[in-house]
């Protein structure tokens, strides 16, 4: 995590602000972990609710409601929307089940992850993944998701500042 700060240092200088559901505060804490994240890290929110995901990140009700709040496009509107509620230049988001819920036809813990980086021309590159945790519990499934999360996220500022 510590390339996570020099890739935001950069020049031009990023800045990051983060939505989380299935995650629940995990990438969030540790970005935290990091010395120096306040250079970067603006900050992030836990939606955990389609009705909060609406309210505060501006994913579209219709679309969220007909997939549960669980998919590529609901993780990249979460993205998109935390990066503008706090001004920050990238957005990164996770949306998922922690664990299974046969009565909702989910049979495995699974997220989708979504990155949101504004261009110097106020242009969006968007990069969004799926993560499946076959046989994990609750809490490992949301970790797994956090680092697949995080490690997404260092891998396109790799790419694009590398």
């Amino acid at each position: 995590m510590a390339d996570l700060r020099e890739l935001l240092l950069r020049t031009p200088r990023l800045t990051l602000a983060v939505a989380e559901s299935v995650t629940c505060g995990r990438v969030q804490a540790r970005i935290g972990e990091v010395p120096g994240a306040s250079d970067y890290f603006l900050g992030g929110l836990t939606a955990y609710t389609l009705d909060q995901k609406v309210r505060h990140l501006g994913v579209e009700r219709a679309l969220a409601a007909a997939v549960d709040g669980v998919s590529a496009e609901v993780a990249v509107q979460m993205a998109r929307g935390v990066a503008a509620l706090f001004g920050a230049d990238v957005g990164l988001a996770t949306t998922g089940y922690a664990e299974p819920l046969p009565g909702r036809g989910v049979t495995q813990a699974h997220a989708f992850w979504a990155l949101a980086m504004r261009g110097v021309d106020n242009t969006w590159t968007v990069r969004t993944g799926r993560v499946a945790c076959p046989g994990l519990g609750r809490v490992a499934a949301q970790e797994a998701i956090a680092t697949a999360a995080l490690a997404e996220l260092l891998a396109l500022l790799r790419a694009t500042r590398g």
